[in-house]
């Protein structure tokens, strides 16, 4: 077997130095001498260690490190310019200039007046570096402005954007921000993409945001922002993606995201919104792929919307307060379903069957809520998910042994009380530990008769077949203490089954032509 190794970062750097210089040494030169100065200033300034003068001799239009881009086409002068600093090793097909854990901006990072793509990946991560008295100095050709996991990154946002008026990008996540989103945005005309998360952004988000007609991402997550949402959300009509999640954001969704009819990526979870339950405009965005809503105290019963939604792979409606039952539509309808939260709500009565045969959900969360019945999904449902389905926290939910990865209310274990009278050599099972007893067609204990203490604590019951429990049970049932009670395919309580007046409280789920009793 051969060995296999891996390349350090500095030699897989430096071999792609040698590359370079090898290939282009013979070009001829075309950036000045003033540029290269500048560009070599910024190179120490992000990161020291190099000697980046001996390195790259040459000039850097002709041999430069990967992330250093000049412009083909010469000026009048019959220079050529830095258009790209691209800075912060992502991978090996984007070794960029390995960054400092003190680096820091350099003066001369502003005297590029044809740049058009600005870029920094962990940075500054433990020197704090401010963007106040930086920012603002950069010029107007910049199109891409990128800052990426630099924690150590601060200062604020206003009054350093006006003079972008070419800016298509805008990102900034994973940093120390702080401070609010300036009005002055929304005189960026050219912007496609605001990714501005998981930073320290308070206050709202400005009123004149529609203004953005080309804007096709809008990402806000993960700060601080607040108060409710303007309605010109809604004539940003390109958008594709609005992230506004994990933020403090109160009052209703506005109806006017119903504009955005291109929209494929929706995600409100954990803000404030008031209690008003899941937008039923949502059925009029019918381009929606993700939807998540969780964790905010919206209520109400989940709508009947899905038949125009068919295209719904991800749903996330956890943690919303919802009351009622689980529409059978979802399962009809949301046929590309692969992710489904229903967690932590107030959702009762049984599982629909038609959630059991999404084809192509690989996780599904019930946890949490007041379920009851048996839950209707195939061993063969449940394998594929896996993990991934989980049940937990309801307490009369019946669950056949080995369904699901988390602990439920009511485990379901097989058992034919037919064969009580002559069971199969398996091993035994200690009755007063299971909850919940199933007539599946297998025998199962060593005892003929189950103790009286077994039935008084027995509080699941699912029959099957022409299964029929008479003259065995001695000691009557505690009926009342049933959490589930299931009768298939003519199953039958017998005679002896002391039902009595509390029939009424059983869940008697699927009967078909099933009996109970004589009574």
């Amino acid at each position: 077997m051969a060995a296999t190794y891996s390349v350090p970062l500095f030699t897989l750097f430096f071999l792609s130095i040698f590359f370079t210089n090898h290939v282009t040494s013979q070009q001829p030169s075309l950036l000045s001498s003033e540029e290269q100065e500048s560009v070599y200033q910024v190179l120490e300034a992000i990161n020291p260690d190099y000697q980046w003068r001996s390195l790259f001799p040459d000039d850097l239009c002709n041999s430069a490190p990967h992330g250093v881009v000049c412009d083909n086409v010469a000026d009048e002068n019959g220079n050529s310019h830095i258009i790209e600093l691209s800075f912060g090793y992502v991978s090996d097909y984007s070794s960029n200039p390995p960054c400092h854990s003190n680096s820091t901006f350099s003066p001369r990072l502003f005297s590029f007046t044809h740049l058009r793509k600005l870029f920094f990946y962990k940075c500054f991560t433990e020197t704090e570096v401010s963007l106040s008295g930086y920012l603002s100095k950069l010029g107007s050709s910049l199109e891409e402005l990128v800052f990426i996991e630099n924690p150590s990154l601060v200062g604020t946002l206003n009054g350093k954007l006006r003079n972008f008026t070419r800016l298509r990008r805008l990102v900034l996540t994973g940093t120390s921000v702080s401070g609010e989103i300036p009005d002055e945005i929304s005189g960026l005309r050219e912007l496609e993409q605001i990714t501005v998360s998981r930073n320290r952004l308070s206050s709202g988000v400005p009123g004149n945001i529609g203004e953005l007609k080309k804007l096709k991402v809008l990402d806000l997550s993960y700060n601080g922002l607040e108060g409710n949402l303007p309605d010109s959300i809604g004539e940003i009509t390109e958008l594709l993606k609005l992230d506004l999640s994990s933020n403090g954001f109160t009052g209703k969704i506005p109806e006017t995201l119903q504009g955005l009819q291109r929209l494929e990526f929706l995600d409100l979870s954990y803000n404030r919104f008031e209690n008003s339950g899941i937008p039923l405009f949502l059925a009029e965005m019918p381009n929606l792929r993700e939807l998540y809503l969780s964790g905010n105290s919206l209520g109400g019963q989940i709508p009947e919307i899905w038949d125009k939604l068919r295209g719904i792979s991800g749903l996330g409606l956890s943690g919303l307060g919802l009351v009622g039952n689980i529409p059978a539509s979802m399962g009809v309808f949301l046929r590309n379903l692969c992710f489904l939260g229903l967690d932590n709500n107030k959702l009762e009565g049984t599982v629909p069957v038609e959630l059991g045969l999404l084809e192509t959900v690989n996780e599904m969360n019930l946890e949490n809520n007041q379920l009851s019945g048996r839950l209707p999904f195939s061993a063969k449902f449940s394998a594929k998910i896996g993990g991934k389905l989980k049940l937990g926290g309801n307490p009369n939910l019946c669950v056949d042994v080995g369904l699901s990865s988390g602990k439920t209310g009511r485990e379901v274990w097989p058992f034919d009380l037919d064969g009580l009278v002559d069971p199969p050599p398996i091993d035994p099972l200690d009755f007063l530990r299971r909850d919940c007893l199933g007539m599946a067609g297998e025998s199962c204990g060593d005892d003929p008769t189950p103790s009286p203490e077994f039935w008084y604590r027995l509080v699941g019951l699912v029959l099957s077949g022409e299964s029929r429990v008479g003259e065995l049970i001695e000691t009557p049932v505690d009926w009342r203490r049933l959490g589930c009670f299931d009768t298939l395919d003519g199953s039958r309580v017998g005679e002896s089954s002391d039902v009595g007046a509390a029939v009424d409280e059983l869940r008697l789920d699927g009967l078909g032509n099933s009996l109970v009793g004589d009574s």
